[in-house]
Order: structure tokens, then C-alpha cells, then sequence
């Protein structure tokens, strides 16, 4: 009969540091996959990026300034210029899309799906709505020669944050 022996302390932070080194791989994999199929390279600074944006597969939507303070938040060093840089990017890329609410905001969606948002002007949250959830109707025809690509709905709500 075979006993097992306890690791040591130097053999267990051997075995969480290869624990960490694979899960940092296969987030790395997720995020430097997705940019890789997008046609951009991996850079540190796109693969930071992209790591926050897509690596929980969660839908999300940021400005420029919101990415920019989680990833310094997450000790991860990048002027403000590279985070607008890598959103418009990673939007050229098909990645994202824009959602503009006024002249002066955009948000950076991550839901690339048809829908529709509430806009909350006093917090500035953006809410996805499911597109089935709206109906369009008597739209006008585009003029000639040009089509309509996608119609966005911005509900905008003069309320505090959302509570849910």
C-alpha cells in the first residue's frame, strides 16, 4: 500500500503557481483567441483589454473612461489614448459596437446581438432591451439606392439607477 505524503510549502506554491500560470493561459487563450479570429494581433495592451471586456462572457457596456479606471484599478498600465485606441479597434473589428447617447457619450457594447437600451440620463446606466421586446413600425424607405442597416432604440429614463 502506497501513502500520500503531505506536498511541502515550497511543492504547494509550486502547484498554485502552475494553477495560476493555467488559468491565466486560458483566459489568455479566451481573450487572444477572440482578438486572433478578429484579425487583430495580440498586443499586451489589446489582450488586457480584451480580458476585461470578454473574459467572463458576461454582456457589458463601457466608455472609454470606465475601462480605463477598472483596468488601472487591476494594476494594469495604459494611457487613456491606448484604451480609445483598442475600443475603436476592437468596434472596427466587429468586437463591439458603439451606442451613442448624446454628443458627448458613448458606450462600447459587448452585446453584438439585435436589442434595443433604456438609457438612465441621471445615473448613466445603460440597460439592454431584447429586441422582441420592441416593435417598429411605419418605417420610413430608405432613400434611393441605400438601405437601412439596423435600427437602434434609445429609451431614455429621467430616474435614478435602476434597482434590479
Amino acid at each position: 500500500m502506497t501513502t500520500l505524503r503531505k506536498p511541502s510549502p515550497a511543492q504547494r506554491a509550486e502547484i498554485t503557481s502552475d494553477a495560476a500560470k493555467s488559468m491565466a493561459e486560458a483566459v489568455e487563450s479566451t481573450a487572444g483567441q477572440r482578438l486572433r479570429q478578429a484579425g487583430l494581433r495580440t498586443t499586451r495592451q489589446r489582450l488586457a483589454l480584451a480580458e476585461i471586456l470578454f473574459a467572463d462572457g458576461l454582456d457589458r457596456h463601457v466608455t472609454a473612461e470606465s475601462l480605463y479606471a477598472c483596468a488601472a484599478g487591476q494594476g494594469i498600465k495604459l494611457s487613456l489614448a491606448t484604451v480609445y485606441n483598442c475600443l475603436h479597434q476592437f468596434t472596427n473589428a466587429g468586437l463591439l459596437r458603439i451606442v451613442t447617447v448624446d454628443s458627448g457619450r458613448a458606450y462600447f457594447d459587448t452585446n453584438l446581438s439585435q436589442h434595443h437600451h433604456f438609457y438612465y440620463e441621471k445615473s448613466g446606466d445603460l440597460r439592454d432591451i431584447p429586441a422582441s421586446h420592441v416593435q417598429l413600425a411605419n418605417l420610413p424607405q430608405a432613400p434611393a439606392g441605400q438601405r437601412i442597416s439596423r435600427v437602434d432604440v434609445i429609451l431614455r429614463l429621467d430616474d435614478a439607477a435602476p434597482t434590479s
